[in-house]
Order: C-alpha cells, then sequence, then structure tokens
C-alpha cells in the first residue's frame, strides 16, 4: 500500500497569525493565498506488515521533531481508514526549509494525500484540506488549485492559476534555519498590543483585496500584499517575546523594491515567517526584476514561481 504525492507551497497575501483554537489548528482570521508553481514537496508514504514502526526521512535526514508532527499526522490517517500497520515516510523537497518558504505547507498537504491515498482512502478536497490543516495550518491552502481562500476549517479555490499571469519570484537571501518555528511562535500573537487592531481592521482589508483580485488591479492587489506582510510582522516584533524573522539582507531587499518602484518598475514584496523575500511583479516585468536581482550579491538563489494546481497523486499502488 504505497502513494506519492506532490503538492505546492503557498504565499499567502492575506496572512494569519494567531488561533482560535490551537489543538484543531483554527485561525483567528482568514486567509488569501497563491500556490507557487517551483517550491514542491514530493511525498511517498508506504504502509506496510514488513515495518516494525513507523520511519520518517525528509531530506535526507532524520529530524526527531519533524518525525513525531509526521507520525502524528499517521495516526489521524490510520484512525481514519482503521488501518493499524506502520508506514515509512520519505519526503522530499526542492527549496529550503525553516526559512520562510512554508516547506510545512507543501509538505503537510503532500504527507495528506500520499498518506490517505496510500491507506486506501478516497477524500474530496475540502475533506483533504480539513485533514491537511491539523497537520500544519497553512497545509490547508495546498490542496486546492490556483488563488485559494482558507475559511475556518478548509480552504477552497478563488480562481484557477491561469486567472492571472503574475510571478512570484523568491529571492533566497539565507538557507539558515529560523530559530524559533511560526507554531510556536503564533502562540505569543495575542501579546502584542496591535494584534486586536488588527482583527478589528482585517475583514474591511479582506473586501478591498478580494475586489483587487477580481478586477486585477495589479497596483490595489500589491499595495495591500505589501503592507499586510509588514503588518504581520509588525505584530511579532511587537509580541512578548519579540520575534525579529528578518535578517540584514531581508530589509536590504525591501529598500530594493521601492526604489525600483519609484524608477518606474512596478514590484511589490511580501514575507512570511522567514528571512527570504517573494517579490510580486507582473509578467511582462518578470525579466527586467530577474535582472536586477542577478546584480545582487547577497542573493543566494532566485526561483521564479507561477500560479500553480494544488496537491496531486504521482503514483499509487494498493498491493
Amino acid at each position: 500500500m504505497k502513494a506519492t504525492a506532490i503538492a505546492p507551497s503557498n504565499i499567502a497575501f492575506i496572512k494569519y497569525w494567531g488561533k482560535k483554537d490551537e489543538d484543531k489548528k483554527i485561525p483567528d482570521n482568514n486567509s488569501i493565498s497563491m500556490n507557487l508553481s517551483d517550491l514542491t514537496t514530493t511525498t511517498t508514504v508506504e504502509f506496510g506488515s514488513q515495518y516494525a514502526e513507523d520511519s520518517v526521512v525528509i531530506n535526507d535526514g532524520i529530524d526527531d521533531i519533524q518525525s513525531r508532527r509526521v507520525i502524528k499526522h499517521l495516526d489521524l490517517i490510520r484512525k481514519k481508514s482503521g488501518l493499524k500497520l506502520r508506514a515509512k515516510v520519505v519526503s522530499i523537497n526542492n527549496f529550503p526549509d525553516g526559512t520562510g518558504l512554508s516547506s510545512s505547507a507543501s509538505g503537510f498537504a503532500a504527507l495528506t494525500l500520499s498518506a490517505t491515498k496510500a491507506a486506501g482512502l478516497n477524500l474530496d478536497e475540502k475533506e483533504l484540506s480539513i485533514l491537511a490543516r491539523l497537520g500544519s495550518g497553512s497545509a490547508c491552502r495546498s490542496i486546492p488549485d490556483g488563488f485559494v481562500e482558507w475559511v475556518g476549517e478548509s480552504a477552497k479555490s478563488l480562481y484557477s492559476p491561469d486567472y492571472w499571469n503574475i510571478v512570484d519570484v523568491v529571492s533566497i537571501v539565507s538557507s539558515d534555519k529560523k530559530e524559533i518555528s511560526s507554531t510556536d511562535g503564533q502562540k505569543f500573537a495575542k501579546t502584542s498590543p496591535f494584534f486586536q487592531t488588527r482583527l478589528n481592521n482585517i475583514n474591511e482589508k479582506i473586501a478591498q483585496f478580494k475586489k483587487a483580485l477580481k478586477s486585477k488591479n495589479f497596483t490595489e492587489f500589491g499595495e495591500i500584499v505589501e503592507s499586510e506582510a509588514l503588518e504581520l510582522h509588525a505584530i511579532m516584533l511587537t509580541s512578548t517575546p519579540s520575534l525579529i524573522y528578518f535578517q540584514p539582507e531581508t530589509i536590504m531587499m525591501m529598500k530594493w523594491v521601492k526604489k525600483w518602484r519609484n524608477e518606474g518598475l512596478e514590484v511589490y514584496f511580501t514575507v512570511n515567517t522567514g528571512q527570504d523575500i517573494h517579490l510580486i511583479v507582473e509578467e511582462k516585468n518578470r525579466e527586467k526584476l530577474i535582472k536586477k536581482l542577478e546584480e545582487i550579491k547577497e542573493i543566494k538563489k532566485i526561483i521564479v514561481n507561477r500560479p500553480a494546481v494544488g496537491a496531486r497523486l504521482v503514483e499509487q499502488h494498493l498491493f
């Protein structure tokens, strides 16, 4: 009983930070994201009587903390399917993990699809999204296609990947893993004096963002995306303890983006809980942006992403 699935990471344009229910991973506010074509996780799960215990290999290594999270998720799937067998899990990211590029989103989306298929379950998109959320909140957004909104227990597609020809150019400035995970960091969200103000205004912001997305108004879209990223980090910076995910190179890139925009290149940044930065441009400006990025020595790698499909099955064998 074996299956392999691929799932994309996603970039949240409207972020969530803080949970109403920590155990069920229900967010304090809705979020909207885009799946990324070239940030993916490929995961193979095999259940079998030959395995005396679960084994988890991630990027050719063993991480006890991550292994426990994966096994806990496998237990949910075993309970749902009635399966008693142990499993071997092999998962590979094509991008750095633990640097703010949402590897847990792609990882748990791929794990959810591959493990449920290997266990003989045929869940629909909503069921998969709900289950993926229990592994990692943002993983629920990596199940549906394209532009996705997460509301409450599950996420659904707002627009298909081919809806809008925009590009997310990831600039990797450091592969160092962050000291505090997003899961742990969110526990401090409500200690920020600005947290409640954010919640008071978030529904209006979401409405404005949806309007910009629907009309494909790139300027309004980009302005909201950029301010939203800064607002998210303002909450982190003012929580107790404070969370500083930026590296000096992150700030440098933000300043470059503002300079380029003043010079006529319409580009906007967004950042998750890490140091690596996402730059959003229209396709017509992609090459111009990349040429500028290639001249910056602090950038270790550039990854070009377009809107992508969600989690998909690659292979399945039910013996």
